[in-house]
């Protein structure tokens, strides 16, 4: 009975562990995306796309505060869940494929039905403008994911038994 409750205790220790992790990845990627939203919308560039998809300044913060919570989401459980599946090594490796596949999906899924569909003025052009903002939204969340994911790593390995030497029961 004590060995069917020790084995409970870790593995309920990993899950507040990986709860744990989901949670500061998905803070750290969504406030950079943000952030990073925020940076670029005070850009002249940034104001002119607003004005013409007719864009109000603070329903937009909000809503990318909600959509980098998503995608952060999305993304710290992918990497948690599924990041050995995904190609290449290394936490920053593995975000930046999913930044890259993210891109792709939001661009083809979002932004041209978006800007072809809505007939305004130079659709072709305000489509690039929001692929390039979307391109630094997403990169560097997925930066921001990959580095936290690796110094928690790091800081995990560094905290084992095994690495400071001490004996595992």
């Amino acid at each position: 009975m004590d060995v069917v409750e020790a084995a409970r205790t870790r593995a309920g220790g990993r899950a507040k562990t990986a709860r744990g992790a989901w949670v500061a990845l998905t803070l750290s990627g969504a406030a950079t995306f943000w952030a990073t939203n925020l940076l670029i919308s005070l850009t002249p560039a940034a104001a002119a796309y607003r004005s013409a998809q007719s864009i109000d300044y603070v329903p937009m913060l909000v809503e990318a505060a909600a959509g980098g919570l998503v995608l952060a989401g999305l993304f710290s459980l992918i990497m948690l869940r599924w990041g050995a599946r995904l190609p290449g090594s290394g936490w920053l490796r593995h975000a930046l494929f999913l930044a890259i596949c993210a891109l792709v999906l939001v661009t083809a899924f979002v932004e041209v039905p978006a800007k072809l569909g809505a007939g305004g003025d130079d659709p072709g052009r305000w489509l690039l403008v929001a692929t390039v903002i979307n391109t630094i939204r997403i990169v560097a969340l997925g930066l921001t994911i990959g580095l936290v994911g690796r110094v928690r790593d790091d800081a995990a390995d560094s905290d084992s038994p095994r690495a400071t030497g001490e004996d595992t029961p």
